[in-house]
């Protein structure tokens, strides 16, 4: 069963217990009117006997053959009609109230009420009346056949109502669900129709305030994620494999120029050298790539420690001294916090020291005195690094795209690199729900500043 089905079904399903509820109070609600309105009309029936009762009691047998011709001028259908005192003796009663069985009168209600109704297993409607001038007691029953008949064209009537408006529900719900569902049908088929090749295209929006223009909005959304991430994968797959071939085929050259012709022992050492210099370029590069594969998978990072950072910033200093000897850092604090917890962070130890050697790395290749300044602070819940050094500055432009794989600035020259080394370092942060910034300054001033949370 599909949804349009469903919603139908169950909306068919909601009116008709609506319509059985609604059917069913109008027949019980007209029961008791009709059962109520009979009762009363016998109840004054016989008020009015025993009014011209009382009158007559000591008058001529004329007055008695009025009362008959009065009473009888409406008779109730199988109407029986008794007068009884006290000692339940039958003083008075009509003409065709023969083989009558008397009730027995309950006193206690009548001393509540002076008069109660009852109906037996045949249907038929009593009243007993009690008048307590005189002693007496009323009885008077009989059979409402024309409220029976009504109430059976009543039920006939609701019953053609009930199955001709669940019929006319079911048939308007059908329609009614197809309608509201067809920007639904739409909206699959478009998405059913999307795939790798037309990630451009969107989703049209009809009405963007309802739940459908939701969905629609949203998934377009995802339509441009998927499409950015798709085009950055694109992206560093052709410049990764356009730097991965660039040395693979000075290696090749060199390999068949070595192999086609004899060399004497020093040329084959600088052929050698050379080919050891472009597989350190490759090692290079390969461990760059993975680093980024890698770290596109660390985002259920497990493995982290609290550690101090200023005391990570001293190895990571360490560290690029053994290597660069000719590198002068200026380390300080640019406001020294109160309580040294401040300085502590919840993160990877060894990721963090690959992010923070990288941008030492980069503030020495790219200084033009071989200088740099670290400076550290803590404000409020946040630790900031701050990386200085007098070079060549990124322009407005460049320093937007400087996170892209591969990309390289301006600035770059004939230094060797892959431009990987920032994006791994800003993807190194988010893991660490840090972010890295750039800004140019006066002089010549270039600024890295990393942003940490305090743990």
């Amino acid at each position: 069963m599909n949804l349009k089905q469903r919603f139908a079904l169950l909306f068919t399903f909601f009116v008709s217990v609506i319509l059985l509820i609604s059917c069913a109070s109008i027949y019980l609600l007209y029961n008791d009117y009709r059962k109520s309105e009979f009762y009363n009309r016998i109840a004054i029936e016989g008020n009015e006997v025993y009014k011209i009762f009382t009158k007559i009691k000591n008058t001529d047998t004329k007055a008695t053959a009025a009362l008959i011709r009065e009473v009888y001028e409406k008779p109730l259908f199988q109407e029986k009609l008794l007068i009884v005192d006290k000692y339940k003796r039958i003083i008075f009663k009509m003409p065709d109230s023969n083989n009558v069985v008397i009730p027995l009168i309950d006193k206690y209600k009548l001393k509540i009420k002076e008069y109660y109704e009852f109906t037996d297993e045949n249907k038929l409607q009593h009243v007993v009346i009690y008048k307590p001038e005189t002693e007496l007691y009323v009885y008077v029953s009989g059979f409402n056949n024309a409220g029976y008949r009504k109430l059976e064209n009543l039920q006939l009537i609701l019953t053609f109502v009930f199955f001709g408006s669940l019929l006319l529900t079911a048939i308007m719900s059908f329609l009614f669900v197809n309608e509201a569902i067809k920007p639904i049908v739409s909206l699959s088929i478009q998405i059913q129709n999307t795939n790798i090749h037309n990630l451009t295209e969107r989703v049209k929006i009809n009405h963007s305030n309802d739940e459908i223009g939701t969905i629609a909005s949203n998934f377009n959304a995802m339509l441009e994620r998927l499409n950015n991430a798709f085009e950055s994968q694109k992206s560093f797959v052709n410049h990764a494999s356009h730097e991965l071939r660039t040395p693979l085929a000075i290696m090749l050259s060199q390999t068949e120029v070595a192999l086609r012709r004899d060399q004497s022992i020093d040329e084959y050492k600088k052929t050698l050298f050379s080919l050891k210099e472009d597989q350190h370029h490759l090692i290079n590069l390969t461990n760059s790539l993975l680093m980024i594969s890698q770290n596109d998978h660390l985002i259920f990072l497990t493995d982290k420690s609290l550690f101090r950072v200023d005391e990570l910033l001293h190895d990571s200093i360490l560290i690029a001294k053994k290597i660069y000897s000719d590198m002068v850092i200026d380390f300080s604090f640019e406001s020294i916090p109160e309580n040294q917890d401040d300085l502590i962070i919840n993160g990877n130890d060894a990721l963090l020291k690959s992010a923070f050697f990288n941008l030492i790395k980069n503030a020495y290749q790219y200084s033009s005195n071989k200088k740099l300044q670290i400076k550290l602070s803590v404000i409020e819940n946040s630790i900031f690094i701050k990386f200085f050094n007098v070079g060549p500055q990124l322009s407005e432009s460049e320093a937007q795209k400087m996170f892209i794989p591969f990309f390289r600035g301006g600035n770059a020259g004939n230094k060797k690199g892959f431009g990987l080394g920032l994006s791994i370092i800003q993807r190194i942060l988010e893991l660490h729900y840090g972010k890295l910034t750039y800004l140019a300054s006066a002089n010549d001033m270039n600024e890295f500043k990393v942003q940490l949370p305090v743990a």
